[in-house]
Formats: structure tokens, sequence, C-alpha cells
């Protein structure tokens, strides 16, 4: 039989990966009697750990978020993602949590065996961020943003339009979107009676937040909404092309921030993308070195014309 330090350890472990957990079962993978996992159960409550249990047919254990961090059971795998996102935290978008993932970082570090600690040191140096500088977002209001979400509770802010303008909201907030370079909130505004999305860094949330509501069916993927709606608003210039190659190849070479991809069948897809010049737009699409069909606009399909006319006399005899 396992060391009861040793068995408490693998308890915890096995608590931490699942919700519920049936006596019986726990007692299977640790190798002992019910009777004993209901002794470990109350020594783990001892040291801090707010176990659950229930009765009956249907009961079980469960390990309740506590007052304070216990412990926290991490197998290989678990402990490099961890590092690794806090490595990308540490230079990330959200303001306020630099310093704090850094410090967690070195927490982390000085706790991991040696093999574990190269490869979070190994990835974490070999990484360059390609995310552009984007506007940071305040980790309060990021944080409670992601709480009305969570809690489908309305949320009241002071929010400033790209001129400048202030207004105020009331917002049944559906999904945080970030697209690499910004957060957006996507959410039922209910003074206008429509979705609406907007900049998390131009975002002032009054707390608390406000009544629950009901959450609504969104008629399309949020992220796609957010892609969309964010193209229409920061461009000059909307287009839509048909561009001539697979999507996960398109994929591969346009950023999420560029516009938004649809696959239309095995050998083509569509890109609705802008820009606040058609001849930035022309050039930009040349570099994606793909075969392409201007759907809309016409200004579009006029310019390439021009420029086509002009490099066919170009590349033609003295």
């Amino acid at each position: 039989m396992l060391d009861t330090s040793v068995r408490l350890l693998r308890l915890l472990s096995l608590l931490q990966t699942r919700r519920d957990w049936a006596g019986a079962e726990l007692a299977e993978r640790l190798g002992v009697t019910t009777r004993t996992v209901r002794n470990d159960v109350e020594r783990l409550r001892l040291l801090g750990y707010e176990v659950r249990s229930a009765r009956g047919v249907a009961g079980g254990y469960r390990l309740a978020p506590g007052a304070a961090v216990p412990p926290l059971l991490l197998d290989d795998e678990e402990a490099v993602a961890v590092g690794v996102g806090l490595a990308a935290a540490a230079a990330g978008s959200v303001a306020g949590l630099e310093e704090t993932s850094v410090r967690a970082l070195a927490k982390l570090r000085q706790l991991l065996p040696a093999r574990l600690r190269h490869r979070v040191d190994t990835v974490a140096a070999a990484t360059v961020s390609a995310t552009g500088a984007g506007p940071s977002v305040d980790v309060d209001v990021l944080a409670a943003a992601a709480g009305a979400v969570r809690d489908h509770e309305c949320l009241r802010f002071a929010y400033a339009t790209r001129d400048g303008d202030p207004s105020r909201r009331l917002v049944e907030p559906h999904r945080l979107v970030y697209t690499g370079r910004r957060w957006y909130l996507l959410g039922w505004d209910r003074d206008r009676d429509d979705w609406r999305t907007f900049r998390l860094d131009r975002v002032r949330p009054s707390l608390p937040t406000g009544p629950r509501f009901a959450p609504r069916e969104l008629p399309e993927d949020a992220a796609t909404r957010v892609v969309r709606g964010v193209g229409q608003t920061q461009w000059r210039h909307h287009a839509s092309v048909r561009l001539l190659a697979p999507l996960d190849v398109v994929g591969e070479r346009v950023p999420p921030e560029a516009g938004l991809l649809t696959g239309l069948d095995d050998g083509s897809c569509r890109l609705e993308t802008g820009s606040d010049s058609l001849d930035d737009l022309v050039g930009w699409l040349t570099r994606l070195d793909l075969d392409l069909v201007v759907e809309d606009p016409p200004e579009l399909r006029d310019r390439l014309r021009v420029l086509a006319a002009r490099y066919a006399a170009a590349a033609g005899s003295p």
C-alpha cells in the first residue's frame, strides 16, 4: 500500500483533474478501500482543502475552491503549458499582468525539475510575438468584463468612440474576443437594441455590475462577428476577394486581423478585408502571391485594370 503522504498527493491530483469522483472509483485508482478514501479526504480537509462530499447513488467527492490558493499539482505537460503561458503574458497586451506574470514564472521555475525548466526556457527564448503593438487593456477591466460574461450580468460602462466622443452603455456581454492586437467585447446593447462590438481598452466599467439576464443566441460565431464588425468601422475601403487556393493554404498567409476568411470549396475561399488606401490594398493582395478574383468594390477592379495596363506596358519591348 502506498505511504499515506504519497497517497494524499495522488488523491489530491485526481480531485484536481475532474469535477466529480465516486468514492469507489477513487478507491480503485489508489488501491485502497472506500473507508481509507474517506479518512484521506478528512486529512485533506485538515490541510485546508475544501473537499465536498454527497451521499447516495449519485454521491461522491468534489474539490471546491477555497479561501486561499492551495498547492496545485500539475503533470509535466501542464507545467510546461503554464510556464510558456506566463512567459507570453509577461510581454502581452493586458496592462498590469507583466510584472505579476514575471513573479509567478520565477516561482514556477524554482519548483520545476531541470528537464521541464529547460523546456520552458527554450520555448520562451525561441518565441517572438508577431501580433503587433496593440493598445493594452487594464487587467481590472478585463476581469470585470469576463466576470459579467460568465455570470450573465449586465455591464454598465463609459465608452469612447473612435472619434473620442464619450457615451454611456448598458450591455448584455456575450464574449471577449482577442484578435492578436486588440481585445474586444461583443454584447447586446440594450439602448440600441442590437449587437455591438466595443474595444476593451476604451471601456471604463461601473461596478457593481447590473442585473442578470437570459443569454441571447448569437446568429454566428463570436469571433466572426467581431472581425466583420471591426472591418466595417476600421477601413475606408471594404473589399470582398475570392482567393483561388484552399482555405488552409490561405490561412497560413493571412493573419486574423487582416479580415474574415470563409471557405467556399476545396480550391477557393473568400476574404472580406479592407484598407484606407486602394493602392495599399492592391499591394498587400499582390504580396499574397495567389490567384484571385475581386468581387467588390468596382473601384478596386478599376484600379487593378489601370495597374495591369501599366505593368504590361513596362514589360513590353523597348
